[in-house]
């Protein structure tokens, strides 16, 4: 269970959001919606333990997740609108340093198997500077398919993703929910087959 309760984020001398609640139980999402600086980057990193907030409390599993720290983290798969990806390294190499990062290190053959389902086994070996950002967004989200994450919290996934790669997306997501995981996602384009997924509108 995840939840926010009252919530308020201030930067500089401007109030982005207030009074932001929910509760999502196991099997469910949050889509998080709203213009250009409503603040939905800033509610993700709140909920991530990135950012405290101005005001309100986030908990897990009843706790507030200031007071849980790596046991917190340990559940949470965070993926910011950067890809995050090392120009130097290609594809493979990058994947496999993400699953080392993430406590879960991987064989060579299970990462090209991440990159393939994702839709970019054939880029692999490349450097990560030569693929096309709708290449490098997949491979970025590659890592959703080896997460132990409870709690997936997305920021723009489907930016550069063409339609294959949003259907592509919209299905793990399914996926991960019907498990009885949990996502948070922040997108101007509704996932429109991610029927569990309720609305929060910011600045509405």
């Amino acid at each position: 269970m995840l939840a926010a309760t009252a919530l308020e984020c201030i930067r500089g001398d401007r109030t982005l959001f207030s009074g932001v609640s929910f509760a999502l139980a196991a099997g469910a999402g949050l889509l998080v919606q709203g213009a250009n600086g409503a603040g939905k980057t800033s509610l993700l990193r709140i909920l991530v333990g990135l950012s405290p907030p101005a005001a309100g409390e986030v908990a897990w599993q009843g706790q507030p997740i200031r007071s849980l720290g790596e046991a917190y983290r340990r559940q949470v798969l965070w993926c910011g609108h950067a890809n995050a990806l090392k120009d130097d390294l290609s594809a493979l190499e990058n994947v496999r340093a993400a699953g080392a990062l993430a406590g879960r290190p991987m064989g060579e053959e299970q990462a090209r198997d991440a990159l393939e389902r994702a839709g970019v086994g054939a880029q692999a070996d490349l450097p990560a500077r030569s693929l096309s950002q709708g290449q490098k967004r997949r491979t970025a989200l590659s890592r959703l398919l080896f997460a132990r994450a409870t709690l997936w919290v997305l920021d723009e996934p489907v930016a550069a993703l063409d339609a294959g790669g949003v259907e592509w997306l919209a299905a793990a997501l399914d996926r991960h929910l019907e498990s009885g995981g949990l996502a948070v996602v922040t997108s101007h384009q509704p996932l429109a087959t991610c029927s569990r997924f309720e609305m929060l509108k910011l600045g509405a």
